[in-house]
C-alpha cells in the first residue's frame, strides 16, 4: 500500500540530497571537529559550512547560530538561558497555545519559583496584542511566543511583538520551529532576540536543531562540558546531523517559491472536505496561517477513530501535536481557542510538504468521506 503522508508538521521526509550529504561524514570524514589534525578539521569545516547555509535561510549572521540536539533543546536553552541572566526578574510571558517544549518547561520553571503569565487567544487562535502590551512590565524577564502554531498553522505577528518587546527592553524568544522552511524568514529584519528551530521540520534529519541568539544577548549555556559551539553548548557535535541540517536549509531556501503550490493543494483539500462532508469546519484563522496546514473538526466524532481508519488505508494525518499523541483529550490549543468540545474531539490536522502530490490529495479526498460516513453510522441515536 502506498502511503499518503499528510503529517508534515510532525516531521518531514529527509530530502535525498540531505541523506547524500550526511553519508560521507559517517563513512569518510568521521574525525572529531575539536581535533587539531587535518582529518578533524575537515569535520570542523563541514560544520562551518552548514552554519553559513542555515544563516542564509533565516537571515542571520553565522556567528549568532548555535547547533543543538533539536528544537526542544533550543527552546530550553533560550528560555532557561535568558532567564538565568535576568535576575531578579522571574516573570515569563507565554501564550496559551505554545508547543509542549515551552509549556512543560514553564510548568517546571514555575515549580522552581518563576512566575508564568499566559496570554489567551481568540476563537481563531489569534493573539491579543493589547493583552501583551499590558503584560510587559519591568518585572518581565522574557517573552517566549511561537511564530506558527503546530496544530492550526495560525501565525502570530512576530514583527509587532518584537517591536513591543524592544520598546520595553524585554528579550523576545520566538519559537520558529514550524515557520522556518515554510514561509520567508529574515531574523535581522524582524528584530527578534532569539529563535529556536528544528531540522526535521524542513526535510533535514531528526536530532539536530539550532538557536539563534542576537549578538550581545546574554544566554547562559544549558549543557556544560566543553568548548564546543563557542562554549555555548558542550559536547562533541553531531557532525552528520549538522551537515544534513545545513543542506536542508540550502534546499529550503531554493524551494520557498514551491510553497505557493503547496498552499494551492492545501486549499483544494480543505475546500473539497468542507464541500463534501456536512458540518466539517476549519479550526483557526484562514487569513494568517502557514501555507501547508489545515485543522478540520468533524463534530461528534473522535479524532483517534478517524485517524485509525485513515491509517488502515495508508493515509497519515494527526490529531494535533505528535508529542501528545495517545491522549484522548482535545488538544490544549483547541481548548484555549474555546472550540466546542464536540468539534475539538474530532479535529484532524492535515499538513503538507513540497513532496506532497496532487494524486495524494485526490487519494485523501476519495477516502475521507467514507471514513466519516462509517463512523457517523455507528453513532448512538440522538447524538
Amino acid at each position: 500500500m502506498n502511503v499518503v503522508y499528510l503529517d508534515n508538521n510532525a516531521t518531514t521526509r529527509p530530502a535525498p540530497e540531505v541523506i547524500a550529504a550526511m553519508m560521507p561524514m559517517y563513512e569518510e570524514y568521521y574525525g572529531n571537529p575539536s581535533s587539531v589534525h587535518r582529518f578533524g578539521q575537515r569535520a570542523r569545516q563541514a560544520i562551518d559550512e552548514a552554519r553559513e547555509q542555515l544563516a542564509a535561510l533565516v537571515g542571520a549572521s553565522a556567528g549568532e547560530l548555535t547547533f543543538t540536539g533539536g528544537g526542544t533543546e533550543a527552546v530550553n536553552t533560550a528560555v532557561r538561558g535568558i532567564l538565568a541572566t535576568r535576575s531578579p526578574r522571574r516573570r515569563i510571558v507565554v501564550s496559551a497555545v505554545e508547543h509542549s517544549a515551552t509549556r512543560e518547561l514553564c510548568r517546571q520553571l514555575a515549580r522552581e519559583g518563576a512566575e508564568i503569565v499566559t496570554l489567551e487567544v481568540d476563537p481563531a487562535g489569534r493573539l491579543d496584542l493589547d493583552e501583551l502590551k499590558a503584560a510587559l512590565s519591568d518585572e518581565v524577564a522574557l517573552v517566549s511566543l511561537m511564530w506558527a502554531n503546530n496544530e492550526t498553522g495560525v501565525l502570530f505577528p512576530v514583527r509587532e511583538i518584537a517591536a513591543m518587546c524592544r520598546e520595553k527592553k524585554v528579550p523576545f524568544h520566538c519559537d520558529g520551529t514550524q515557520a522556518v522552511g515554510k514561509i520567508p524568514v529574515n531574523i535581522a529584519d524582524l528584530g527578534i532576540d532569539a529563535m529556536s528551530l528544528a531540522s526535521h521540520k524542513f526535510h533535514g534529519p531528526k536530532g539536530v536543531g539550532s538557536l539563534f541568539a542576537r549578538r550581545g544577548l546574554r544566554v547562559r549555556p544549558l549543557i556544560i562540558g566543553g568548548p564546543q559551539e563557542h562554549s555555548r553548548r558542550g559536547g562533541t557535535e553531531n557532525v552528520p546531523g549538522i551537515v544534513g541540517m545545513g543542506k536542508a536549509a540550502e534546499l529550503a531556501k531554493i524551494a520557498l517559491p514551491e510553497m505557493d503550490r503547496v498552499r494551492a493543494m492545501r486549499d483544494r483539500l480543505e475546500s473539497a472536505i468542507l464541500r463534501t462532508i456536512p458540518e466539517a469546519r476549519v479550526n483557526g484563522s484562514v487569513d494568517a496561517r502557514l501555507p501547508n496546514t489545515t485543522n478540520i473538526g468533524f463534530p461528534r466524532l473522535e479524532a483517534e477513530a478517524i485517524l485509525l481508519l485513515l491509517s488502515e488505508q495508508g493515509i497519515c494525518a494527526s490529531a494535533g501535536a505528535a508529542c501528545s499523541s495517545g491522549s484522548l483529550e482535545p488538544s490544549h490549543v483547541l481548548k484555549a481557542m474555546k472550540i466546542d468540545p464536540k468539534i475539538a474531539h474530532g479535529a484532524i490536522r492535515f499538513s503538507l510538504s513540497r513532496y506532497t502530490t496532487e494524486a495524494e490529495i485526490d487519494r485523501a479526498l476519495a477516502v475521507l468521506p467514507g471514513v466519516i460516513d462509517r463512523l457517523r453510522a455507528v453513532l448512538p441515536a440522538g447524538v
